[in-house]
């Protein structure tokens, strides 16, 4: 039977066909290089790739240096080949220009010592930094109104040769500061003043004649304009005294409240004491007077 002569198929024939020949590269008399690979894709299939690439001579002009050692003898295992890298054995990659700055210093501008304060006064808790002058976001002795706004703290007093209507005034007699030959003067004992014993506090009495309220039980973060605000549903908040920390700037947790009549502070600590406020229960009570000293 013509069956019978037919020979039977090797198991090893298979793994014959799906063994992947060798690539072949080599260049043409036209200097075109044919690259030719074999590959096995997803479906299992034996594929040919094949790759043509034609090299252009580009002259450019390089230094000394590289252009002899271009021309060196090569040495090793490649002695006595031609000049140039083979492609058997080396790898071209891509031209890579290294771009040198002007320095390794970091592009962010340094903090100025009023910044570096500022931040450590931040970290550590502090209030914000505000002038006392101008009410701007830095400090007092930067303030760059000083010169003009020395003098904003008595900016109520009428100016020199007006009286409180706006008249000239008749020029006052001499100071007695200007026989002292540059003497420090207790204002007591300067023009218009009183007599010896005079406060320099508030016109009327000191502050210690105002109806106070100490309250405690108040947060660190507590500010004076979060206490005028909420006793100056009360009545008119003649001032607000919150007790700080010298180095850090946090709250010590009590504070002082004047008012200009006592009857509205009596009506305020009626109501305050014992009230609920930034998850505390404040303490309201009369503020005792100061211990003469």
């Amino acid at each position: 039977m013509a069956s019978a002569n037919v020979p039977k198929k090797s198991w090893a024939d298979d793994v014959d066909e799906l063994e992947v020949p060798k690539g072949e590269d080599y260049v043409d008399e036209n200097g075109i290089r044919t690259i030719v690979e074999y590959t096995i894709n997803d479906e299992g299939k034996k594929v040919k790739i094949t790759k043509k690439i034609k090299r252009v001579l580009q002259k450019a002009v390089v230094d000394h240096s590289v252009a002899e050692r271009k021309t060196w003898a090569k040495f090793g295992q490649e002695k006595g080949n031609k000049p140039g890298p083979d492609r058997a054995t080396t790898t071209v990659g891509e031209n890579v220009y290294l771009k040198l700055s002007a320095g390794n210093k970091s592009s962010e501008p340094e903090q100025t010592p009023e910044q570096d304060t500022k931040a450590k006064l931040a970290k550590a808790g502090a209030g914000k930094v505000v002038c006392r002058l101008c009410k701007g976001d830095h400090f007092t002795a930067k303030c760059p109104y000083k010169d003009s706004l020395s003098g904003l703290d008595g900016a109520d007093t009428p100016p020199v040769g007006l009286d409180d209507t706006g008249t000239p005034a008749e020029p006052a007699a001499a100071a007695p500061a200007a026989t002292t030959g540059g003497k420090y003067v207790p204002p007591s004992m300067r023009g218009g003043g009183r007599g010896p014993g005079e406060a320099m506090g508030r016109a009327g009495g000191s502050r210690d004649d105002l109806p106070t309220l100490r309250v405690t039980n108040i947060s660190e973060d507590t500010q004076e304009n979060d206490l005028r605000d909420l006793f100056g549903t009360f009545g008119r908040v003649a001032r607000v005294y919150v007790g700080r920390d010298r180095e850090t700037g946090a709250g010590k947790g009590f504070a002082f409240v004047s008012f200009e009549d006592k009857a509205t502070a009596q009506k305020a600590m009626e109501k305050m004491h014992g009230r609920g406020y930034d998850n505390l229960i404040l303490s309201v009570q009369w503020s005792q007077p100061r211990e003469q000293r």
